[in-house]
């Protein structure tokens, strides 16, 4: 792949980015006004949807920001954002119902989610210190070009990381979406719109992948021409 193809690639993808966030951020903001039927907060909604999964051991907090919502399975708490933790809307509903269908993995041990815990602590490390190897290795590349494939070889897993990602956050969408459905939450009006939420979210996780993997593909042939 030449450079300019893959300079062409970056430019899509941080365009692209940008478009994503701007319609999830759209998105969640026009059905944050569309209000469940049942009137449920998004705290609410995790709670009964952990319930009815039979999972008691997981705490749901409020944490600050716009959808900065996350699991964390070493605390087992189920981290909400401000505008979802109260409010009663599609909107934080889904976004609740997508947490805890992280925590549903978890506890059935869905395979996507284990690898990608486990990769985590090799992902963590290699994140602290791949950009430091990498302008290194561009820097030494005519005298130990071994430097540059190092950095290319800690870029790699942050690559691979991001693709192991997606059937995570897919499947965890896929479970919020059927839930909802079959728990009341959502109707035939509501449903398009959950499924939408959700789908501009997954949509951040795909781009991101995608510019990861032309990133890597750009330092490879930087090595390979030297």
């Amino acid at each position: 792949m030449s450079y300019g193809l893959i300079w062409i690639i970056t430019i899509m993808v941080m365009v692209l980015s940008y478009v994503v966030q701007a319609r999830l951020n759209s998105r969640f903001d026009e059905y944050s006004q569309v209000p469940t039927s049942n009137r449920m907060t998004g705290a609410e909604v995790a709670r009964k949807m952990l319930m009815d999964n039979g999972i008691t051991d997981v705490q749901i907090t409020c944490v600050p920001g716009k959808l900065t919502d996350h699991y964390n399975p070493q605390t087992k708490t189920v981290n909400l954002s401000e505008a979802v933790y109260g409010q009663r809307s599609i909107a934080a509903a889904a976004v609740a119902a997508h947490e805890c269908g992280h925590v549903i993995q978890h506890a059935k041990g869905y395979a996507p989610l284990k690898l990608r815990s486990a990769l985590v602590p090799v992902v963590s490390f290699s994140s602290k210190w791949v950009q430091w190897v990498l302008l290194a290795g561009v820097i030494l590349i005519n005298i130990t070009p071994t430097l540059l494939w190092l950095g290319i070889a800690l870029f790699a897993m942050t690559t691979f990381f991001s693709f192991v990602t997606l059937p995570v956050e897919i499947n965890a969408s896929d479970r919020a979406v059927k839930w909802l459905e079959s728990a009341g939450i959502t109707n035939y009006e509501t449903k398009p719109m959950a499924v939408d939420a959700l789908k501009w979210a997954a949509c951040t996780y795909v781009i991101a992948a995608i510019g990861s993997l032309a990133t890597l593909l750009y330092y490879i042939g930087m090595a390979n021409r030297r």
